[in-house]
């Protein structure tokens, strides 16, 4: 009860006596609504002390059928006739499925998630491209209101004071539990994106969590003009540095790097996997490089204090900052003030712009964005009475001994960056006409209903349906990660082509949307249970290759192929915060679609690759516009005709 004492001290040591436990709590509950009229968002009882059911295993049947099923729309008849024979032989009694399908049943038995370990993986550690744009998503927060670097440092301080704050909450257990239509959902990311970061390899990467350890590290990294402190934040008696004191030090740091770096060792985390693990192990053959890199490694979180940018047009603004945020601008901007492999980087620029780019081995958005929600909300508290300074050590400057061949590593490195981003086209916007609060008038679900406009959207430009990913929560679960929601369904194609139907009467075209979403939100409802398709289908071929056996001819078979070329990613962020987040398309020629529906309006992030001739960001954008607003439409006709 560390911290809550001042606010609920008398009711806290009641609670210790088991029979005025039920009074306290009441007591607590009372003034908890007093200062919130609509009630906790969250529940009182301590995260820690709900027992998760353990991920299920799909049934073996109910997966290929469904498999078929979101085929459909997918892979021409001619493939899908091809497709059912490899499904109907996998499937079959005494069957290469029913086999893998034994042993992934016997792994969940014996794990605490059959599916975490194999995720991390899979999706990240095995990974080789570069994290900038490639894996790590940003989010870009509102502008800020400073626009030099006095209140950049007062913010910054205020910023990582309110992230402390948030980490004491962890570490003292008084995190409240987080829901999910009436389930508590597994709280265990929080223990993970403190005080951890990702190390490069040659064929797979590794995650170092420092927090559980026996002397967890008490600084965090700040970055500035390409150069490197290290920031202690706690005092040696345990407790925080006070907002002003963070200040101080950030000063301190302004006042030790007027310059910049001659090289800009960071943009080495950017370079892609195997390269960057090569330059690693050249790096940490010296001492003093192993030493700076393990400080970096082990710090808390890293802050990067960001030169301004060039001025743009206020619509390309936000353009412009989710590039910013997202890889930092290029090597002749801010990109050397990042280590790409920190989990958690939280960028204040100078001109105001703030957000935060992070390493998703160990978390997904949610707890990022829980995190953002609360250190924003703390900036909000008035300044504190100012107390009379003392003298705090100097932060420690990082320095690396760069050879030859360091040099030539970070300029090849430099050169990759600047290619990578050139080639990404980013679009943001954000759409005013309604938000979340229209399709609730119909009793529709705003993800669904903008899933549904982005299937519209695509099929206005190519013809056709592509397979479409959306990220699902498996949290309800110990230990639970992701699945994927398809949206690109059979009713999503009926819809999509009766609107470009000009024979189709109204009712019609509304009786298909909401049949449409319909299907879209009762996928998603199967995969927050943990009945989605493709983790599944992934565990059945991670056990053939883990067993020895050869890959099953339904995973070689050009209908998977398709299913799994993500030619769309979509994410939502769960946050109270005006933002939006980004990150680059799964695929060379696909589209990385984010968004962040708020009651009046919706947030947008689009992005594309310029290497590909067939997709454009703005052109993607202009038409979403007015896929929406035709689906307004729609339902006002809709109203009339009824």
């Amino acid at each position: 009860f560390v911290g809550w004492e001042g606010a609920f001290g008398d009711p806290l040591r009641m609670m210790c006596r088991p029979k005025r436990s039920r009074e306290a709590l009441q007591l607590i509950l009372g003034l908890v609504r007093k200062a919130s009229p609509q009630g906790p968002r969250f529940s009182l009882r301590c995260y820690s002390s709900f027992p998760l059911p353990r991920q299920p295993v799909p049934p073996l049947a109910q997966t290929l059928e469904r498999y078929l099923h979101a085929l459909k729309p997918l892979v021409s008849p001619e493939e899908l006739e091809q497709t059912r024979e490899l499904v109907q032989d996998f499937g079959s009694p005494g069957g290469v499925g029913e086999a893998l399908q034994a042993r992934l049943k016997k792994r969940a038995t014996k794990m605490e998630n059959w599916l975490t370990a194999w995720w991390q993986h899979t999706a990240y550690l095995e990974s080789r491209l570069p994290l900038a744009v490639h894996s790590n998503p940003a989010v870009v927060l509102p502008k800020q209101d400073f626009d030099d670097w006095h209140g950049q440092l007062r913010f910054a301080a205020k910023f990582i004071a309110g992230v402390l704050d948030f980490k004491a909450r962890v570490e003292g257990n008084l995190l409240l539990s987080e829901y999910m239509r009436g389930q508590p959902l597994c709280m265990d990311q929080y223990n993970k994106v403190f005080s951890s970061c990702r190390v490069p390899g040659s064929k797979h990467d590794s995650v170092l969590l420092y927090s559980r350890s026996r002397r967890p590290p008490v600084h965090i990294t700040v970055v500035r003009n390409f150069q490197f402190f290290q920031l202690d934040v706690y005092n040696s008696d345990g407790t925080l540095l006070t907002v002003d004191q963070i200040q101080q030090q950030l000063l301190q740091i302004r006042c030790h790097s007027w310059k910049t770096d001659k090289e800009p060792l960071g943009v080495l985390t950017s370079d892609h996997r195997h390269t960057w693990g090569e330059a690693y192990n050249t790096l940490m053959k010296d001492k003093l490089n192993r030493d700076s890199v393990s400080t970096i490694q082990r710090s808390i979180f890293t802050v990067c204090l960001d030169a301004p940018v060039l001025k743009v047009s206020e619509d390309k603004y936000s353009s412009r900052m989710a590039a910013q945020m997202l890889h930092g601008g290029g090597s002749y901007s801010n990109s050397g003030n990042r280590w790409f492999d920190k989990t958690l980087q939280f960028i204040i620029g100078e001109d105001g712009s703030c957000g935060v780019v992070y390493e998703q081995a160990t978390a997904e958005g949610p707890p990022i964005a829980s995190i953002l929600d609360h250190a924003l909300e703390y900036c909000k508290n008035p300044d504190a009475i100012r107390t009379p300074m003392t003298r705090l050590p100097l932060p420690r400057k990082l320095y690396f001994y760069i050879t030859p061949e360091i040099k030539r590593d970070i300029e090849n490195a430099k050169q990759n960056l600047d290619i990578l981003i050139n080639d990404l086209d980013i679009t943001c916007f954000t759409y005013a006409e309604f938000g979340k609060n229209f399709p609730k008038q119909y009793g529709l679900s705003p993800d669904s209903f903008l899933q549904m406009a982005l299937q519209l959207t695509y099929y206005r430009m190519y013809g056709y349906l592509c397979a479409t990913c959306e990220t699902a929560s498996l949290r309800m679960f110990h230990l639970g990660r992701t699945d994927t929601i398809r949206s690109s369904s059979s009713e999503a194609l009926d819809f999509v082509q009766a609107m470009e139907d000009p024979t189709q009467k109204v009712a019609e075209k509304v009786a298909l949307l909401k049949k449409a979403v319909m299907a879209h939100s009762a996928y998603m409802d199967q995969a927050l249970k943990g009945q989605a398709i493709d983790r599944h289908l992934l565990g059945l071929k991670l056990q053939a290759i883990e067993g020895g056996s050869r890959v099953p001819d339904i995973f070689m078979d050009t209908s998977y192929a398709i299913a799994t070329h993500w030619k769309i990613s979509t994410g939502q962020v769960a946050a109270r915060t005006d933002c939006v987040m980004c990150y680059g398309p799964l695929v060379p020629d696909g589209y990385a679609v984010c968004y962040n529906p708020m009651a009046e309006s919706i947030n947008f992030a689009v992005s594309a690759f310029n290497c590909c001739e067939d997709t454009n960001a703005e052109n993607l954008a202009s038409s979403l516009k007015k896929a929406l607003n035709d689906l307004q439409s729609l339902l006002h006709k809709g109203d009339t005709v009824t």
